[in-house]
């Protein structure tokens, strides 16, 4: 389980997070909502070590957990809203080079794991091409290998689907529901409507630096009344 407590965050007299507190278990897929500004990405930014933060404790399976390492033992992976590819690169190569360089694998030894990684999510075909040649749906699946490729316990996806069409929305649902399978802790930040219909989840409602609302997908319609700030936001979307 990941436990984050009392993250704090304040830019410019501007608090970010203000003792910001949740728990998602292996396996379980947390899906944060809220508008543009709440910090959505920046909690994602902040658990991949790539922005800093004032004050707060990381959890993982009863252990401290320390961001400035995740980077180094790939303990968790972050798939971006506009996938951070290395366009210059062959699609091969987006998945190889990390293993290289990152986990001093052989480059035939990485090449067997980008090629299983590609067939399975149907671009081996564009194993040869550039990244910046592939369409959309298919740079969020190279994305989602790359990630994969470092065997992250926790996998981050900002936005995940915000340029896709609804039939490609369905494909990455079914990505992220393997991916929570497979006992991965999944955090996702969405507006997508479509996408919070296929999948179940715990969702949070951040506001004004923490989370006014949480429930589980489930509960959530279940139990509406009971949740009337994520009803409201569900139906504006």
């Amino acid at each position: 389980m990941l436990k984050v407590q009392k993250l704090t965050k304040t830019i410019k007299d501007k608090k970010i997070f203000k003792e910001l507190d949740f728990e998602v278990d292996h396996g379980k897929i947390a899906l944060f909502l809220g508008g543009s500004g709440v910090g959505k990405s920046t909690l994602l930014r902040i658990l991949n070590n790539l922005e800093s933060y004032d004050k707060g404790s990381f959890i993982l399976d009863g252990q401290s957990l320390n961001l400035k390492t995740v980077n180094r033992n790939h303990t968790i992976g972050m798939v971006f809203q506009h996938f951070n590819l290395f366009e210059h690169l062959s699609v091969e190569d987006n998945i190889v080079l990390p293993l290289v360089k990152c986990q001093n694998k052989k480059r035939s030894e990485a090449l067997k794991i980008s090629s299983a990684l590609l067939e399975h999510y149907g671009i081996l075909d564009k194993a040869k091409v550039k990244s910046s040649q592939l369409s959309g749906g298919q740079k969020q699946r190279l994305a989602i290998a790359r990630t994969l490729a470092l065997n992250p316990k926790i996998i981050c996806l900002d936005e995940p689907t915000s340029a896709l069409d609804p039939k490609l929305t369905t494909q990455v649902a079914f990505f992220i529901k393997e991916l929570a399978r497979e006992n991965r802790i999944i955090l996702l930040t969405t507006h997508d409507v479509s996408l919070i219909d296929q999948l179940e989840g715990q969702l949070f409602l951040m506001e004004g630096g923490t989370i006014i609302e949480s429930a589980s997908k489930r509960d959530c319609f279940a139990q509406a009344g009971h949740y009337p700030k994520l009803q409201s936001f569900l139906k504006g979307l």
